[in-house]
């Protein structure tokens, strides 16, 4: 058998994979069989292509479970605050992908922006985010503009909801699990890395990955990834991408590299990005170092997380939005309790200050009433001398 023909051989049994895979996919998508779908979009290439995932997103998600056409038209409905910044962020959509002609891109960033508004007019409570219409964007791509809505509305309450809430301190106590799944897989890396906040990670794990990875297919193939995995999984795979960086962060003089060079580099995404391997060995550390067991850092995630409420696909796919809208509020409260307790201990710290810095003045004051009235009582000389003695005790 000649070199020829072991290609050929080999590019007809991937042919007979792929096919085989493909009808896979779309009887679990005929059959209403969660189990399998998320499998197969775990499974290496995932859902393999968008026609396929137009089907399998939606099922993923339960967007099924939901009215299709709610009424009224969002356009009759009150202007959400944040569509200004809406407009400016999706003004700078599609810079990689698609590469389309000016008057389809035009009317693309019409559809993006049309798709925004509308979940953003139907729940006045969500909060937009700076990287949100990146998100949108891929889900837009795959799903088209009649779709997207709906599915958008349920990633929002049952995936990403930690990351739209009022304040940016739930999406912290993501990132704060980062390290621990570093020191358990690497405590050499984990030793090298400086101490601090990993805000380095906020801009990847907070669009899921769609602001930092240019490529189509391969976005779109992480997607399938986290639509079909733990809510938790994306802080695994940036574990993954640190941990594939290993040696070039050990070589890395940390006399030489202050904090903010060093969560320069860590923020830095490798490009191409091997998702198939990151994916891998995102699950390999995910079944190795699992959140529970991340002590303090899993302890202090709210009951109402994403994290701890809508975790698996099938959490996702069979909570009702109502559900998840009930999740946020109880989510905005607590937020709103921690705002009010960090005024109030800064409040307190600025109070102490203030009087650790008027000490002198108001012992100062003391010592002179007593001076005053001492010299009443036991004669200039002595008073003197008593207030020199508490000046220099005080001194």
């Amino acid at each position: 058998m000649n070199a020829t023909t072991t290609g050929l051989d080999e590019k007809e049994a991937l042919g007979e994979t792929t096919r085989d895979k493909r009808e896979k996919i779309l009887l679990a998508c005929r059959e209403r069989d969660l189990d399998v779908l998320v499998t197969l979009a775990i499974s290496e290439n995932g859902l393999m292509e968008d026609t396929l995932r137009r089907t399998a997103w939606p099922i993923l998600l339960g967007c099924e479970t939901e009215e299709p056409h709610p009424s009224p038209s969002w356009h009759e409905l009150p202007p959400h605050r944040d569509e200004e910044q809406v407009a400016k962020d999706v003004d700078r959509a599609f810079v990689y992908y698609p590469q389309d002609g000016d008057q389809k891109l035009a009317r693309r960033k019409e559809e993006l922006s049309n798709i925004i508004v509308e979940v953003l007019r139907r729940h006045p409570s969500l909060c937009y985010i700076q990287g949100f219409h990146d998100i949108v964007q891929v889900v837009y791509l795959v799903l088209g503009p009649q779709d997207s809505p709906s599915a958008i509305t349920r990633l929002s309450f049952l995936r990403i909801r930690d990351y739209v809430l009022p304040e940016i301190d739930p999406a912290i106590l993501h990132l704060e699990l980062l390290p621990g799944i570093i020191k358990a897989a690497d405590p050499e890396l984990y030793d090298q890395i400086p101490k601090m906040q990993p805000s380095f990670a906020l801009g990847a794990t907070l669009t899921l990955f769609s602001h930092v990875i240019d490529a189509y297919p391969v976005i779109t193939r992480l997607f399938d990834f986290f639509l079909a995995s733990d809510a938790a999984i994306p802080i695994y795979v940036y574990a993954s991408v640190l941990l594939s960086r290993r040696e070039y962060f050990l070589a890395l003089d940390k006399d030489e590299y202050d904090e903010a060079m060093f969560s320069a580099e860590l923020g830095r995404f490798p490009q191409p990005f091997d998702v198939e391997e990151h994916i891998q060995q995102a699950r390999k550390l995910y079944n190795q170092i699992p959140p529970e067991s991340l002590g303090w850092a899993w302890r202090r995630v709210s009951r109402s997380s994403v994290l701890k409420t809508t975790r698996s696909a099938a959490d996702v796919a069979h909570t009702p939005l109502d559900t998840g809208k009930r999740l946020f509020s109880a989510q905005e409260r607590e937020v709103s309790i921690n705002q009010a307790r960090k005024r109030l201990v800064s409040s307190a710290r600025r109070v102490r200050i203030g009087i650790w810095r008027r000490r002198r003045l108001c012992l100062s004051l003391v010592i002179g009433a007593c001076a005053l009235w001492l010299g009443k009582q036991h004669g200039g000389g002595a008073a003197g001398a008593i207030v020199m003695r508490l000046m220099r005790t005080l001194g």
